[in-house]
């Protein structure tokens, strides 16, 4: 595997996230942000951000299986929520939770989470992007 996920001592441990991801792969993946889009281009979930964030995780998963990847090979994340607040975690939780179910695995490479005004179209409330390195 080309990812090596790592809690160094002297920084939190947040459940299953971890703080560094460390790659010795060959092959850089950029995943575009994926919104809540089916496969149609049919919004999933307006108005339901737990639902948003389930397909985001859902259509990443997509684009990595496209190249052979997964997520045990993401390097890092970058989630944008529109007009985030810490009350909308147990939400945001919720959405990766089933993502993760629907997947077979816990994206919990490190990441970062953006509040924003706005995105693409005014029904999505989240987009989220990857990089990820693969053995070649």
């Amino acid at each position: 595997m080309a990812i090596t996920l790592v809690n160094p001592s002297g920084l939190p441990e947040i459940g299953a996230y971890r703080q560094v991801s460390v790659a010795t792969g060959s092959k850089l993946v950029f995943i575009a942000g994926q919104v809540a889009w089916d496969a149609e281009g049919t919004t999933v979930g307006a108005g339901d951000l737990a639902a948003q964030v389930e397909q985001c995780y859902v259509n990443v998963g997509t684009a990595l299986g496209a190249v052979g990847g997964t997520f045990e090979d993401v390097a890092k994340l970058t989630v944008y929520v529109v007009d985030w607040t810490p009350e909308k975690m147990p939400q945001f939780m919720e959405g990766v939770t089933r993502a993760a179910a629907r997947l077979g695995t816990t994206p919990v490479a490190p990441g970062t989470l953006v509040g924003v005004a706005a995105l693409d179209i005014p029904d999505h409330l989240v987009e989220v992007e990857a990089t990820a390195v693969l053995d070649s």
